[in-house]
């Protein structure tokens, strides 16, 4: 809110504008002449902390002007509007009021009363905004309690496997890189990069003699392998909050396959969950360009041509494209984060 609370008047009325000059410095008016004014003052710098919108705005439709002004972005919508009327009609009111007006005030004003009003939905608006950053507050300490959780499993994983921090830091910035190509907007990507980390988790439950065997697995270990899947999504489980929600679906279906031959459930195309189709790709470039025990790492356009010929059949083609799209910056960030 502004050191001074800017007030728009919407009014044609000059006895408004008197008015409003009566009630005192603390409040910076401005007025609009035209639904151009109204616009350019709406969305100006700073924007005002409450409207006073009158039904007789210069033979303008104040409803259809109160609707669009509600439409607008986020930041204007929690603007409160005072609707006011030379009249009473109770039609006119209720749909002002359900097209997003605060308040109403029949004219002429009693400058007491319009200052009262004035005062009442500024308090409001003060209070409303140190609430929702109240909620972002405690929302980020709760995201954040859940990522500490998240970074304590994936620790514990980490004694158990070959693989390293490495792979973790690598495939999760390489899932999030993936998903931003596909279309996914800054935050979906970011819960993907904080999502992608508990992929593996349920390794905890295979037996070291399976987990850190050097050479090829037989059909019983490649058995006991494949549980790990269902493993870390019943780690993870059926928790409240999205992170959960999205590792226990990588957990479970990173190892499927586009064509329905992979595992645990042998889902195919868009059946498996979206997460799980960007793990996928994510996490096999990192297999093959990095070197195992048992194998030596692949050169990365190597790998960019294997992932390339297994688009619609292990991996979705949409997120072959994107991988493809931005395998510099993958293959960038490969370098950034050796074993």
């Amino acid at each position: 809110m502004n050191a001074k609370p800017r007030i728009l008047i919407a009014d044609g009325d000059p006895a408004t504008e008197l008015l409003c000059k009566s009630l005192g410095p603390e409040y910076e008016f401005i007025y609009a002449r035209n639904d151009r004014e109204f616009w350019e003052y709406s969305f100006g710098d700073p924007r005002p902390d409450v409207v006073l919108l009158d039904a007789l705005f210069w033979g303008s439709d104040p409803l259809t002007l109160l609707a669009r002004f509600r439409e607008k972005e986020e930041t204007i919508q929690r603007v409160p509007i005072i609707f006011s009327a030379p009249f009473f009609d109770r039609n006119a009111v209720d749909a002002a009021i359900r097209g997003g007006a605060s308040d109403f005030l029949l004219k002429p004003h009693a400058p007491g009363i319009l200052q009262l009003r004035i005062r009442t939905q500024l308090e409001l608006s003060r209070s409303r905004a140190e609430l929702e950053s109240l909620v972002e507050e405690r929302t980020k300490e709760l995201r954040d309690s859940h990522l500490e959780v998240v970074r304590r499993l994936v620790r514990a994983s980490e004694f158990r496997d070959n693989e390293t921090g490495a792979h973790i830091l690598r495939m999760s910035r390489y899932s999030q890189i993936i998903a931003s190509a596909a279309g996914a907007d800054a935050a979906t990507a970011e819960l993907v990069l904080n999502a992608a980390p508990m992929h593996d988790i349920g390794k905890i439950g295979v037996p070291d003699a399976v987990l850190r065997k050097p050479g090829p697995l037989n059909e019983e270990e490649w058995g006991l392998m494949r549980m790990h899947c269902r493993i870390g999504a019943n780690i993870i489980g059926k928790g409240d909050s999205e992170i959960a929600r999205h590792a226990a679906e990588a957990a479970l279906t990173h190892h499927e396959r586009y064509d329905g031959s992979g595992y645990p459930e042998g889902l195919s195309g868009e059946r498996i969950p979206w997460i799980g189709r960007v793990i996928a790709v994510a996490d096999v470039f990192d297999a093959l360009t990095t070197e195992r025990p048992y194998k030596k790492a692949w050169p990365p356009e190597l790998a960019v041509d294997l992932i390339r010929s297994e688009s619609g059949t292990h991996f979705d083609p949409k997120l072959v494209s994107a991988f493809l799209q931005s395998r510099d910056e993958i293959i960038e960030v490969r370098a950034l984060y050796p074993d």
